[in-house]
């Protein structure tokens, strides 16, 4: 196994693991790090490239000087950072594969550089959380302020109750992993970016995504409920499709990541 490592202002620990011909970017969600893959990537480094990284926010809590609020306060500049990074690694026409928020940042990142997407791949992503009149994204208002309040009150709390809520409570060692990660997180950047996530709405860069889509959704998802998956497949404007997990949670790589590697290994 070939391993290269590359230090960087715009992601810690950047690392592409493996070789061959095809170059895989995978990029973590809310509260997480590059860890997320771990059961995931020693599949994929067999007969790949892949490139895993950790956002700013999953820096050490005690560096307070990576993670400006003012500059993150929508999914723009995480793809300025990404796009930044995969030039600096000098990738181009890789399969991007962007958990929950990175799914967003994804398909920004494919309309301002399209050229170096071969596919993005999402795994719970959603444009939009908030309910509408026309649309289901999983939460109404009041629900979310509940969540944001909860994390400013007492986030440790928070941190510690809001994994048993999305992750399959029949994988305790996953649902421990997920917490910890979590209440590693400095809290009002926790705080922040939960607002950037749950108030955000990017549906209408679905109908400007030009590079081939393959949409994964866990069966039961509070996150991003099926309704957000056939959404997006109606809106975007490339080619895609959904592949549904037998499933409970958000987190597929690590409820039932062999059948997340048999739908990678098939649409790539």
């Amino acid at each position: 196994m070939v391993m290269i490592k590359c230090d960087l202002s715009l992601a810690t620990n950047a690392k592409i693991v493996g070789s061959g011909d095809k170059t895989f970017v995978l990029a973590h969600g809310y509260g997480t790090d590059q860890s997320i893959w771990d059961k995931i990537l020693p599949h994929l480094s067999q007969t790949h490239r892949v490139l895993v990284f950790d956002w700013n926010f999953s820096r050490p809590a005690d560096d307070s000087n990576l993670f400006d609020d003012s500059v993150y306060s929508s999914f723009y500049a995480f793809a300025d950072d990404l796009i930044s990074l995969v030039e600096n690694l000098k990738l181009k026409s890789f399969v991007f594969v962007g958990h929950s928020m990175s799914g967003m940042i994804g398909c920004i990142a494919s309309i301002k550089r399209p050229e170096l997407f071969q596919r993005l791949i999402f795994v719970g992503a959603s444009p939009r959380y908030l309910n509408s009149e026309d649309y289901v994204g999983g939460f109404e208002m009041s629900e979310i302020d509940d969540i944001l309040s909860s994390i400013e009150s007492n986030f440790q709390a928070w941190a510690l109750n809001f994994p048993s809520l999305v992750m399959d409570t029949n994988d305790p060692i996953s649902t421990q992993k997920f917490a910890k990660s979590l209440q590693e997180m400095r809290p009002d950047i926790a705080l922040s970016l939960a607002k950037t996530i749950f108030l955000g709405d990017y549906r209408e860069i679905l109908e400007k995504v030009e590079v081939p889509c393959t949409i994964i959704q866990a069966m039961d998802d509070i996150v991003a409920p099926l309704s957000v998956s056939h959404y997006m497949q109606k809106k975007l404007k490339s080619d895609s499709s959904v592949e549904i997990i037998e499933t409970h949670g958000h987190f597929p790589q690590l409820t039932a990541p062999e059948r997340l590697i048999q739908i990678l290994d098939r649409c790539c």
